[in-house]
């Protein structure tokens, strides 16, 4: 795999600059002066944006991989391969110390400053959570767990390796009080081993004697699996079943609307579901849905890298829950209107009140942004909630309030945040106003993330010359503001975004557009 931290070629940074003379002279972008003295003197633990516990991830998260790829094969991803929840948990967001006394800390964090768009008012809340708990020192339950792999043709060859690999892998990182059974499907589904040690040779000779054929009967594989978990369900078990695919439901009952309510009537009995994808043409949106329904996440493995780190390392991370049936409720007050949520899948907003529910959460591996030495990243994200100013008086802005189930009991833990601002509602200071550095950070997830999905969906309805007037200033800006903040996971970013505009360019779109000026992504109301 080509490496992501080599930068935009020269050529191409060159263009970049020539065609940002047109776009500048229509339209200023503001100095990003983000990242030099725009914190405030922060009091309390953590001021400083570090954080000494671990990364705290949401269930139903589908993974950067896909569209990396897509670009990296010279492609134009969909607006479909990424979304908010799992592009926001690909990057390490530092939070204050976790010392709220539970499993699970959350953290509201006010940033106020003028967008790397427009450069209109952009005031945001951070809502981040962190974990006490040591991802290495995590003891976990022992494990029921089913595997259904996709056996059919087209996993012959390089895809059923990598799976073959990355099982082997994961039994490595069993203990010896989980029991796994192993379920193929092609045409109809197969129990080829049942309910053995994790560490048995039994499980390693039979994942070494996979081989594919026929079709791809998903509906078949899920409901076996999930028939011998229950069959062998314990009491202090976690009860799961990991579905792997690498293409589209071709045989059986195909309809996506049955497959995804197989997964919601299982895990309404607490048997979760996590899906790994292969290959690029995986139904993407069904491996999605069905492990948000199932409380689990989405990894795409695109290469060998990948299987190391989805099979092995997240192993601990996708079988122990920190905390079920989560709610997370933000009001604003006076002042301001609270007008969308990113960052989870299952966010309500009206008037000026958010509800979010997240099925369960997840200790992340990942403690340092540059902490991605297999190509692969993740920290556990944040969400982000977007204010539009609507009055003049500074002083409190809103409240968060947290409330989550210790799993396998029947706690209940409550926490609740109030955010203040010195600043009156309109107030935007040249440098920013951030109450520490995590808000600034996330404030640049969320213009790359607009950015990439806008940009997606203008070349995907063939409009490049859109597409590249989001991606050319945005890289322009990116470059500015690494100018003054080293950070590995926006950095990663950047290459991405040149490598977007580079394969946009390749299949031979104008250099020029004909409307330079880049869409406000948030427009006024």
């Amino acid at each position: 795999m080509q490496d992501r931290r080599t930068p935009a070629p020269a050529s191409l940074q060159a263009r970049l600059a020539v065609a940002a003379l047109s776009t500048l002279s229509l339209l200023t972008l503001p100095s990003l002066g983000c990242s030099e003295s725009g914190y405030n003197d922060f009091e309390g633990e953590g001021g400083d944006g570090s954080s000494l516990g671990s990364g705290v991830g949401q269930g139903g998260a589908q993974d950067f991989g896909l569209f990396r790829e897509i670009l990296l094969e010279g492609g134009i991803p969909g607006p479909n391969t990424i979304d908010d929840v799992g592009f926001f948990a690909e990057h390490q967001v530092p939070m204050p110390t976790p010392d709220c006394g539970e499993d699970v800390c959350i953290h509201g964090l006010l940033g106020v400053m003028g967008n790397m768009i427009s450069g209109s008012n952009c005031t945001v809340v951070l809502v981040g959570m962190n974990t006490p708990i040591d991802a290495d020192a995590l003891e976990r339950p022992p494990l029921n767990l089913t595997i259904a792999v996709d056996l059919s043709g087209s996993m012959e060859g390089e895809p059923l390796d990598r799976v073959r690999e990355g099982l082997l892998r994961m039994r490595n990182s069993l203990e010896p009080g989980d029991h796994v059974s192993l379920v193929g499907f092609g045409d109809d589904a197969e129990l080829i081993v049942e309910h053995v040690a994790g560490d048995s040779v039994e499980l390693a000779t039979a994942i070494a004697g996979l081989e594919s054929r026929g079709s791809t009967n998903i509906y078949a594989g899920l409901r076996t699996a999930f028939e011998v978990v229950q069959a062998h369900a314990q009491d202090g078990y976690q009860n799961r079943v990991v579905l792997v695919s690498d293409g589209l439901a071709t045989i059986g009952l195909t309809s996506s609307e049955k497959i995804e309510g197989l997964a919601t009537a299982w895990a309404d009995l607490g048997y979760g579901l996590t899906t790994i994808g292969l290959g690029n043409d995986f139904d993407v949106d069904l491996m999605r849905s069905l492990a948000e329904l199932g409380s689990g996440s989405f990894y795409y493995v695109e290469d060998y890298a990948a299987v190391e780190e989805v099979f092995e390392e997240e192993v601990q991370a996708f079988v122990v829950p920190l905390a079920q049936d989560v709610t997370i409720d933000a009001t604003v007050f006076a002042g301001y209107d609270l007008r969308n949520i990113y960052g989870t899948k299952q966010a309500e907003v009206w008037g000026n009140h958010g509800h979010i529910d997240i099925p369960i959460l997840q200790i992340a591996h990942r403690v340092s942004d540059d902490d991605n030495e297999k190509g692969r990243r993740g920290g556990g994200g944040a969400m982000i909630l977007e204010l539009t100013p609507t009055g003049d008086s500074p002083g409190e802005v809103g409240r968060i309030e947290l409330e989550y189930q210790v799993p396998g009991s029947e706690e209940l833990v409550e926490q609740v945040v109030e955010i203040s601002s010195p600043l009156g509602p309109w107030e935007t200071p040249d440098n920013g106003w951030f109450t520490n550095e995590s808000v600034e950070k996330g404030f640049v997830m969320l213009n790359i993330y607009v950015a990439f999905e806008m940009a997606a969906t203008r070349a995907s309805k063939g409009d490049d010359a859109g597409a590249l007037s989001i991606l050319r200033p945005l890289a322009l800006s990116l470059e500015a503001w690494l100018e003054q903040s080293d950070d590995a996971d926006i950095e990663d970013d950047l290459f991405y975004v040149y490598r977007f505009i580079e394969n946009i360019e390749a299949r031979g779109s104008t250099t020029n557009s004909p409307n330079p000026v880049p869409p406000e992504p948030w427009p006024a109301d």
